[in-house]
Order: C-alpha cells, then structure tokens, then sequence
C-alpha cells in the first residue's frame, strides 16, 4: 500500500491519473477479489472496523477513541487493535505509552494507548487473542477494512466531506483503496466528518444502498485556545489543512506553517530550524498530538522542542450523540448472530 498520497489525487482527475489507470485497474482487481473472498478468521469477541475509503487520513484514530469512550460508559473493556503503521516491531505487542516510543510502536497506538489496551501486530488475528489474554470484552480495529484477515461484526467507514475520495481513481492513480463497489458492499455504515461537500454523492450512494449515514465533527478539545497569537504551526499528518484549519478555529494566527509527510519522524536538523525560526519571529510553536507523540521520549533538541510547543488536540463528536452507542448494539447483535451461526449443526 501507498503510504504518501501525492497532491494530484486529492485534484480532478488529469494526465497522470489517467496514464496510470492501467495499473489501478490491475490493483483495483488483485484489492477487489482479496476483499470479496478473503478467509476471516472468527474471534469470540464483537469486533468493529473504523477503516476508510482511501489512502491518507479521514480521521480513523479519534472515531476508533470516540467509540471507546462510549464503550466504557457502558462498563465495556474494549481494546485496540492496530497494525503499528510506522513503528519497527513486527512482533505482536501490547503498546505501554509510558515507555515505548512511536519508532517502535507507531505514533498512533500509543494515542490509542492512552484510552484503552492497544496491540500492533502485522497478524490481527494474533492480535485479536492477545486482547483476548488481556480481559478486553470488545475490539476496535483502527484501519483494516480492506485486508482484515478478523471476521468483522461492524464496519465503519470514515470519509472526510473535504476531500472526499480525490480524484476517484484506485491506487496508484488515485487514493481509492479497494473498487467502491465492493468497499460499500462490505461496510456497516459511513461517518461523515465535516460541513464540506466532496463526499455527498456518495453518501447518497450509500444511503440508496440501505447504508446507515452518521455525522460528526472534528472539534478542538474545550478550553483550548491560542488567543490570538501569532504561530508557528508544522504537522506530519496526512491532510495537513485540516490542522491549520482547527489552528483557526482556537484563534491562532498562522504566521509560518511547516507541512511534513504523514507518520515523518522529525530530524535534528529539522527540529533546530522550527526552534530557530519560532524564536527568531516570536512565534508560537503549535502541533497535532500526533506529532508530538512522535517527539516524546526523545532528548536533546526533540525534547526542547516538545517542551516549548502547545499541542492543539482534537475530539470526534457525533451529531447524534447516541450513535457510538448504536453502533457497539449493532456490533454486539451481529457477534451474537455470528457465534449463533458458528454453532448450529449443520442441515442435510
């Protein structure tokens, strides 16, 4: 999988999408028969995907901690299942946030871990018993819907109304993951994140399909606020606009803005030149967390840095604040069918 999504995807569809669309025909195929006869394993517990149509982020991790939070209003103990994207273990692992660092873990298991028991592992089944060992009664899985190798009892698919799925073509032409057919084949329901426009023609698509449609928002945590100062605001996520976009929202005024690439793990060289330049302009240094949790744990300029910037953190907030409730019924209903299913005997 591509893990950086090149700017002319997130434009209307031009040259290069379309003289690689030979390619994307040929992955949308190998993606779409994986998706539509892959063997899933079945795990006794709920398990409930929050993956996304495309490659980059559509704000997966704070969906995935939303549903967990409401999980344990309910005396749940749900727990995290992660692929571990960006760190260097490919062992299966419980993620300590109080000792591992994101280059071993990933930057975010370990704002996963903060919520809630998390695992990484490349085998999600594996993962899924090691949740198991640890007393969870409830897994999330942060991505995965395209290649989980977990039967899946919801699957909530996040898409953000901004950007919409790009260009619309498959991968390498475009950011589409797996043919939209069979993704929407596949999913419970869709979040809508966002006032904007791009993804309405297919929530349309997907209410026509019987699909069901929740709305949320990205919100910034209460009592943040940069009161108007001027900032130096730098990000290595995906949709870098949306982190400027909710530096505004808490009153902060871009003077500078840095843009990395999605999960970069920031050099010495790097992190000089924001402390440099932040103090030679008297500027405010302001983050994601997931940045900052990739500069934890480290010394030196890394930790001045961490220790100079304010970090803006964000929430997933549902219009319907009884929906990540709705959807831990809806996955607990399905398990039970399921288990149902996997011990009646067999008729003539």
């Amino acid at each position: 999988m591509v893990s950086e999504a090149p700017p002319f995807w997130w434009m209307k569809a031009d040259w290069r999408a379309w003289a690689l669309s030979p390619i994307s025909f040929v992955y949308g195929r190998v993606a779409g028969r994986r998706m539509a006869r892959g063997r899933r394993a079945h795990i006794p517990l709920p398990v409930i995907c929050v993956g996304n149509f495309t490659v980059g982020g559509a704000g997966k991790t704070p969906t995935a901690i939303a549903l967990a939070k409401a999980a344990k209003q309910r005396g749940l103990r749900p727990g995290f299942l992660s692929r571990g994207y960006g760190g260097s273990l490919d062992v299966t692992t419980l993620v300590d946030p109080d000792h591992h660092r994101a280059e071993a873990v990933g930057d975010e298991a370990l704002l996963l871990a903060r919520e809630a028991p998390t695992v990484i592992s490349r085998k999600r089944v594996d993962g899924a018993h090691r949740l198991i060992a640890e007393g969870a009664d409830l897994i999330i899985m942060d991505d995965g819907f395209q290649s989980a190798r977990l039967a899946l009892d919801f699957s909530l698919v996040v898409i953000d109304t901004v950007r919409g799925i790009g260009n619309g073509h498959l991968v390498p032409g475009g950011p589409v993951r797996a043919p939209i057919a069979e993704q929407m084949r596949q999913l419970s329901a869709i979040l809508k994140v966002g006032d904007g426009e791009a993804a309405d023609r297919l929530v349309r698509k997907a209410a026509r399909a019987g699909k069901q449609i929740h709305v949320a928002t990205l919100r910034p945590r209460q009592q943040q606020t940069l009161s108007g100062s001027s900032v130096l605001a730098f990000t290595g996520i995906a949709d870098p606009e949306k982190f400027y976009r909710t530096v505004h929202q808490v009153s902060g005024l871009i003077a500078v803005h840095r843009s990395f690439p999605d999960h970069h793990f920031f050099s010495e060289d790097e992190i000089v030149s924001l402390l440099e330049d932040a103090r030679s302009q008297g500027l405010t240094l302001v983050t994601t967390a997931k940045d900052a949790v990739r500069l934890a744990g480290r010394h030196g300029p890394a930790e001045d840095l961490l220790k100079s910037l304010k970090v803006v953190e964000v929430d997933m907030v549902f219009d319907d604040h009884q929906a990540p409730a709705k959807i831990i019924d809806a996955a607990f209903a399905h398990f039970r069918e399921r288990r149902l299913k996997s011990t009646s005997p067999c008729r003539p």
